[in-house]
């Protein structure tokens, strides 16, 4: 098959891309290198692929004898109020109306990437898809219209689309403004780390080679206009990721303990009765493995002269 990944350089595009690589598939990898963190690494993580440097608030994608389209572009980042917010409109509703817009034409299934963001302060644990959305950050916000604007494209133009609700991915290539990549980073500089809140915020931290497998599943057998949590089976929280990290590392993370961010949510715990039923997913990847995982390979990168 013959697809194309948007935000192909990111932390979960890269990946995705190479494993459809691996498969055997074709891969069309678009990506803006936007400066929201380091081009550089951008371009460390699309090394082994062909990215096209498309900015898709402005141009079209073409989709001439593709089979499918995985939307992982956007601007991420919960913290995202203030002047900044016009970029996630720009980078999340406006490219994402002109890539379902274009897949609509040509007739092709997109699988969206989503967060876990768009339900907020969630009514119930584990959250469940049928959850009211109530996010509560701009980017949430952003997401949760990205959403929106997917059904409203199905509704009225057939768009064949599946959404992904990702919870907290981590693993070799996250982002640098995570905290998982901070707290490794930190560990292994000897620098000091910024804890926001007071640690007991708790995730469903998901590792980013089961989520890949997730989001193909998702082409491959995503019931039309369904919506999937992608969420790992372990939920956690900041201390106790901090805990696991320093006897993972053998070393004592130097903890400065700030104010709660606003738009940061207390807890995120993903219901995956429906992602399992309909594509026989579940997280593999314990909690422990894949923080071994990260920390070897932000460890390596440090030694390395």
């Amino acid at each position: 098959m013959k697809y194309v990944v948007t935000g192909a350089a990111g932390f979960i595009g890269s990946q995705l891309a190479e494993r459809l690589l691996e498969s055997g598939h074709e891969v069309l990898a678009v990506d803006c290198f936007t400066d929201y963190y380091d081009p550089a690494l951008k371009e460390e993580n699309a090394a082994e692929l062909d990215v096209a440097r498309i900015d898709l608030a402005e141009t079209d994608l073409e989709l001439d004898a593709v089979d499918g389209v995985f939307h992982l572009a956007g601007q991420p980042g919960v913290r995202s109020f203030g002047d900044v917010f016009e970029e996630y409109v720009r980078r999340n509703l406006l490219a994402s109306r002109r890539v379902f817009e274009a897949a609509a034409a040509a007739g092709l299934r997109v699988v969206f990437a989503s967060s876990s963001s768009i339900y907020g302060d969630a009514e119930a644990y584990p959250t469940s898809e049928d959850a009211e959305p109530r996010p509560i950050s701009p980017y949430g916000i952003t997401k949760l219209g990205c959403e929106q604007l997917a059904y409203a494209y199905a509704q009225g133009f057939g768009l064949d689309v599946v959404v992904l609700r990702y919870f907290t991915f981590y693993g070799p290539r996250q982002r640098p403004d995570m905290a998982v990549a901070r707290i490794v980073d930190a560990l292994a500089r000897g620098a000091s780390f910024e804890l926001y809140g007071d640690g007991l915020q708790s995730r469903s931290f998901t590792y980013v080679a089961d989520g890949v497998e997730a989001t193909i599943a998702a082409m491959q057998r995503g019931a039309p206009g369904a919506v999937y949590n992608v969420g790992g089976g372990e939920e956690a929280t900041m201390r106790d990721v901090i805990a696991t990290l320093e006897r993972i590392s053998g070393r004592t993370l130097d903890l400065v303990e700030r104010p709660a961010a606003a738009g940061d949510v207390r807890r995120t715990s993903a219901d995956a009765t429906r992602v399992e039923r309909d594509l026989g997913w579940l997280a593999t990847t314990s909690l422990d493995d894949g923080l071994q995982a990260q920390w070897d390979w932000a460890s390596a990168r440090v030694a390395a002269p």
